[in-house]
Parts: structure tokens; sequence; C-alpha cells
């Protein structure tokens, strides 16, 4: 059986199953979460079993020890392959006998690969696919020996509408050949009922024990299959259950809510938090269920384990120390100086998540603990140096103008007000700004304004201000 989880709806689909168990196999086992959707198979038939009982005749009766069985089945032939890597799915007997030599390995039981390869001398039993005679070794057989009497074919079980095994269970006198061509059908036809499928008092009990809202069955014959469905209506009429028996190609469409259930456990669960309270932590999905932990027990609830991330680069950088501050403090809101004992050298701290370090005239790092915040952040930090990089030329021209005095600067800093002030107020050849009749004042040292009109005062109070720093010196000394 297959469970399968698909954005929270769980699918479960049986395939071959029994709840009891056989030559072979042990029995099924009850799924330990219900799911949303059971595809149940409504009959099939196993060729491992057939094969394991053939040879266990054949092993009690000397006398057919010489008349051979073949089995011509590739998909058979994988099966065993399957079953003798996996002997501890298999039941106790199996097991058991395995210990002392291999039940698959077959004494009287030999493959067959192909009808060249078969000698047709005297009686033999062959077993072949496809069991619906449509093509391939069987219907190769079925041609050779349907014309004469002594020969027979057993049908073990269910059969597709439509095939040439199920025309002939109706044991009509004629059937066609491949080649087109009319024969006797001479031959003996039994149809027995071999299955190791549940009959419908596994399958409802099965069904009851799992309640799924969602029943689909498949792989059966549409007359068994329409009688089993209503059986299953009949007794889930009341849980409100889905019952569904689709054609072969015909498309099942169905609609779930997108909720999931978690269950919160260890230390997040001795305390209820408060109505939208933030709460950290971590939502761990187990099989099919969901819990959410604190990251501190995810190696108490479950195999998992927790690690942090340093990491650290180094960039090329020869620019000032200060002007890297001073322009990511124009990005950030914190951008906090560390003590040089504590940084053994100058050093930042960018929104208590990365450290910037001087590392020498033409290098600085990063160091920081990874997380998909703190990494977004240093990759902007690391756009900025770069792009600061690229401006590195101008800044040294500009500095090369350093040595000039402060009243030199203070002159040069009142054109460039000035000059704005002019392009945003007009010329008027002082700092007498007349805006729609209303006239203000600025003093160009403290940035006071003088006007009766409010709005003008306020709005060339903020203009000078955002000039004067604009045009402001940045200090190329390090702090």
């Amino acid at each position: 059986m297959f469970m399968v989880d698909i954005a929270g709806v769980r699918v479960l689909y049986t395939g071959d199953y029994s709840r009891e168990e056989d030559h072979h196999l042990r029995a099924a086992e009850i799924q330990q979460f219900s799911p949303d959707i059971c595809i149940i198979e409504s009959t099939y038939g196993r060729a491992q079993e057939l094969l394991l009982i053939l040879d266990e005749y054949w092993s009690n009766h000397p006398e057919l020890h010489n008349i051979p069985i073949y089995y011509a089945s590739p998909l058979a032939k994988r099966c065993m392959a399957v079953y003798q890597t996996y002997i501890n799915s298999m039941n106790e007997r199996i097991r058991n006998q395995f210990a002392n030599s291999n039940p698959f390995d077959f004494k009287h039981i030999s493959p067959l690969k192909s009808i060249e390869n078969f000698n047709d001398v005297g009686p033999s039993v062959v077993m072949a696919s496809p069991n619906g005679l449509q093509s391939g070794l069987s219907r190769q057989l079925f041609e050779m020996w349907c014309s004469d009497k002594k020969n027979a074919c057993v049908i073990p079980g269910y059969v597709v509408e439509g095939t040439l095994a199920k025309t002939i269970i109706n044991e009509p006198k004629e059937v066609t050949l491949m080649n087109g061509l009319i024969a006797p059908l001479n031959m003996q036809v039994h149809y027995i009922s071999f299955s190791a499928h549940a009959d419908f008092a596994q399958t409802s009990t099965f069904l009851k024990e799992l309640m799924p809202p969602n029943i689909i069955l498949v792989h059966g014959e549409a007359n068994e299959m329409g009688r089993l469905k209503q059986k299953l209506i009949t007794q889930f009429a009341d849980h409100n259950t889905k019952i569904i028996s689709p054609k072969n190609c015909q498309w099942v469409e169905m609609y779930f809510n997108s909720e999931k259930m978690a269950k919160t456990i260890g230390r997040l669960a001795e305390k209820t938090p408060e109505v939208s309270e933030t709460v950290s932590s971590l939502l761990v999905k187990k099989a099919f269920t969901y819990q959410i932990m604190a990251p501190d027990d995810l190696h108490v609830f479950s195999q998992l384990s927790t690690a942090n991330i340093s990491q650290r680069i180094t960039i090329a950088y020869s620019g000032a120390f200060g002007v890297l501050k001073h322009r990511l403090k124009q990005m950030f809101e914190s951008v906090e100086s560390l003590p040089d004992e504590e940084s053994e050298g100058p050093a930042f701290r960018v929104h208590e998540r990365l450290t910037v370090k001087y590392e020498s005239e033409k290098h600085i790092s990063l160091h920081w603990r990874s997380d998909p915040i703190n990494d977004m952040v240093s990759d902007s930090v690391v756009a900025l140096v770069l792009n600061i990089s690229r401006e590195i030329p101008k800044v040294v021209v500009e500095s090369e103008e350093a040595t000039k005095t402060e009243e030199e600067n203070n002159k040069k800093a009142e054109k460039v007000i000035h000059a704005l002030f002019v392009s945003l107020f007009g010329e008027n050849g002082k700092l007498v700004i007349s805006v729609d009749g209303n006239v203000g004042h600025l003093d160009k040292q403290s940035g006071n304004v003088e006007s009766e009109n409010e709005g003008l005062k306020e709005r060339v109070r903020v203009a000078f201000q955002r000039i004067q720093n604009a045009v402001k010196s940045i200090p190329l000394s390090e702090s």
C-alpha cells in the first residue's frame, strides 16, 4: 500500500492487498492515519502465489515430476527479484523456509523467454501473460493449442471486458486468430476465482476501520464493481461517504480545503500565548503530522538538529572608513561604533546584525550569522561598498581641497546655498525671498527665517536645512 500526502491531502492506494495471510505475504495492516481518499482494488490475482502452490503440489506428487512447468512473464520474473530482496516482508513460513533454502528458487518450474525456446513435446504446464490473451506468449500458445481437445486453458481470476479471455469463458465454438482466420475452440476452458483479494466482508471491514470520506473503486469488472459499490453505499449511508467507481480513463475531480492542523509540543506548549502574540518556532512535518516546537527542542522531538553558520567576507576598499560609516547611516537607521577592545580595531555594527571591520588601508571585512534577514543586510552593505569604490577617485580629488580653511569652505557653502535658493525662489540680489506677495528674510548664518506668512516661513526653513545638509563636507577622518 502507498500513502501519498499532497498539500495536506492524504491519498491511500491499496494495490493488491489481502487482510488474510497467504502462501508468501503477510496480511495487510491498517494504516495509522485515516486517508482523505482511498483508492481500493476491486479484484486481482498473484502469479507468485500460483507458482508457489504449483511447485509445492508437484513436490508432494512424484508422479507429476516428468511434467515440466514453465512461467513466461517478464513482470512475474521481476517480482521474484523483489520478493527475494525484501524477504523480511514475507510471512513467517516463508522467512523460516528462507533460512534453509530460497522458497522462490523453484524445483519444478523453469522460466520461458520466448516461444522459440519452447519444446512443445509431451504434456506441460505454462503460466503465460498477459492474462487477457490479447497478445504476447499467452496468445501464441492459445492459438497453437485451442483446436485440440486434450489441451486446456485455465483463467485464474479477473479478466477485462472485451478481451479474448473474457470471450472464451462463454465457450464459443470458434475463435478469430490474430491473422484473421477462424479456428475451432475445442480445448477445455476453466475459469477459477483464484484471488487472494479480500472479499466483501474483508473490504467493508477494512474501509470501516479507515473511514475515508472518499472511496474510489478500481481494477474490476463493471458489474462486480457496481454490486460492490451499492453494498458499500448501503453500509456507509450514515457517514456521508462518497463512493466512486470510474470507468477506464475517466477523470475524477475532488476539492479539499487547504487547512492543516499542527500540534504544539515541548516548551512552547507550557504556556498558552496571548491573542496577537508573536511566537518564534519551527513547523516540523513528521510522517503525516505537523508539530510546532521551539528550535532548542528540535533534537528532542525529532531526528533533526540545528546549527549556526557564521559568515565572513573580505572586500577590497581603499576609501576612508568614516566615509563608509556615513554612507551606511544614510541607508540604515542603526549604525553604531564598537569599542576598540571589543573589535580589536575600528568597527561598527549595522542593525545589531552585521559587523564591519577595518582590516587595512585596502580591505574591510563583514561578519554576520547567516539567516535570511542578515544575508539580505550583508548583500546591501556589499553593494554599497562596491558602489563607493567606484566613486573613490572623486573623493580623493576633493580631499586635496581639504586643506582649505574653514572660512573658505563656509564662503563656498554660502555661494552654493545662495545659488540653490535663487533657483527655488528667483533672483532678487539678496536672501530676501518673495513668493506670491509674501516676503521672507533668511539669516545665512543661523538659518532663522522671518516672515509674516507662517507657510512661507516653514517652507524656507526646511529648504535651507536640507540644502545645508547636502553641501556640508563629509569628514574624511576615521570615526
